[in-house]
C-alpha cells in the first residue's frame, strides 16, 4: 500500500467524506497526500489546525513563538489548562495528534521572519495565516504571492471577522491589492486592548480550514476575488468584491516589492491570538 492509499481504518474514519460525490475516495487520497501550513496556534490557528487534521490532511506545519497563557484558553481550543506555560506549538501538536495520529506534524517554535520563512514554509501546498501582527501578516502574504503558494488569510476582533484567499495566478488580487501597507503601530487595537469573543474567532478559523480543504480538493467557489465579512452580533455574513490593483507594489504592472518585507516594530493585528 502506498503512502496515499486509504487503509481500512481510514475508510471508516473518513466515511462521511467518502460518501460525498465532491470528495469520495479520490478526494480523500488527495487530502492525505496534501500539506498545509498554519501560521499561529492561537484563536484562528487552533480550530484551523484541528479541522485540517480531522479532515485528513496528511502533513500539517505549525509556527508560533509564544507560550500558552491562561487568558488564551477562552478561545484557543488546541490548548488545555494543563498546557499553560508550554510552547503553543507543542500543545497544538499534541492536540492534532490526539485527534488524528495519522497526520504528520512539523512544529516550529518561532515567529516567522524574512530570513526564516523560506526555510520553514517552502514546499507546502497551502498556507493558512492566523498571525497576530501586521508585520507577520504582510510578510506571509508577500512570501506566498512571490513563491506561488495559495494563501487563506483570516482576522478577527471583538465580534467580527474577515477572510480572503490569495491565489498565485496572474490577475488574482493579492493581499496588498486590498491593504497596500501595514497601518501605523497602534492604529488598530489588538485583542488585548479591544477584546475578542471566543466563538467568533473560532468561526473564522474553521472557515480557513474549509477554504484550504476546498483548494486542496479543487472543489467549490472560494474567496480569491471576494472578501468575506462576518458579524457575530448581527448574525450575518456578507461578501465584498475584490479586484487586482494595477498599481499594487507587489503584483501590479510595475512592482517594487520583489522579496518578503519585514516590518519593525510589529503592530498588533485583528486576530484572536
Amino acid at each position: 500500500m502506498t503512502g496515499t492509499e486509504l487503509a481500512e481504518a481510514d475508510i471508516e474514519r473518513y466515511s462521511r467524506h467518502v460518501l460525498l460525490r465532491e470528495v469520495g475516495g479520490a478526494g480523500q487520497r488527495k487530502l492525505k497526500a496534501a500539506s498545509a501550513f498554519v501560521v499561529g496556534a492561537g484563536g484562528l490557528g487552533s480550530p484551523a489546525a484541528l479541522y485540517l487534521a480531522a479532515a485528513g490532511v496528511g502533513r500539517i506545519g505549525i509556527a508560533d513563538g509564544d507560550r500558552v497563557e491562561l487568558s488564551n484558553l477562552q478561545r484557543q481550543i488546541a490548548h488545555r489548562t494543563a498546557d499553560v506555560g508550554r510552547p503553543k506549538v507543542r500543545s497544538a501538536t499534541d492536540a492534532v495528534l490526539a485527534l488524528n495520529p495519522g497526520c504528520k506534524v512539523e512544529a516550529f517554535e518561532e515567529r516567522l521572519s524574512a530570513d526564516s520563512i523560506g526555510r520553514i514554509v517552502n514546499g507546502y501546498d497551502v498556507v493558512l495565516d492566523g498571525s497576530d501582527t501586521f508585520a507577520t501578516r504582510f510578510l506571509v502574504a508577500d512570501f506566498c504571492r512571490l513563491s506561488g503558494i495559495p494563501l487563506v488569510s483570516a482576522a478577527a476582533s471583538r465580534f467580527e471577522g474577515q477572510l480572503l484567499t490569495v491565489l498565485p495566478e496572474a490577475g488574482s488580487p493579492c493581499y496588498r491589492c486590498l491593504i497596500p501597507e501595514p497601518p501605523p503601530p497602534g492604529a488598530v487595537p489588538g485583542c488585548r486592548e479591544a477584546g475578542i469573543f471566543g466563538p467568533a474567532v473560532g468561526v473564522m478559523g474553521v472557515l480557513q480550514a474549509l477554504e484550504a480543504c476546498k483548494l486542496l480538493l479543487g472543489i467549490g467557489e472560494g474567496f480569491a476575488m471576494r472578501l468575506l465579512a462576518f458579524d457575530a452580533l448581527a448574525g450575518s455574513f456578507r461578501t465584498i468584491d475584490r479586484a487586482a490593483d494595477p498599481n499594487c507594489p507587489l503584483c501590479g504592472e510595475r512592482p517594487t516589492i520583489t522579496g518578503p518585507v519585514e516590518y519593525e516594530p510589529p503592530s498588533c493585528g485583528r486576530d484572536g491570538s
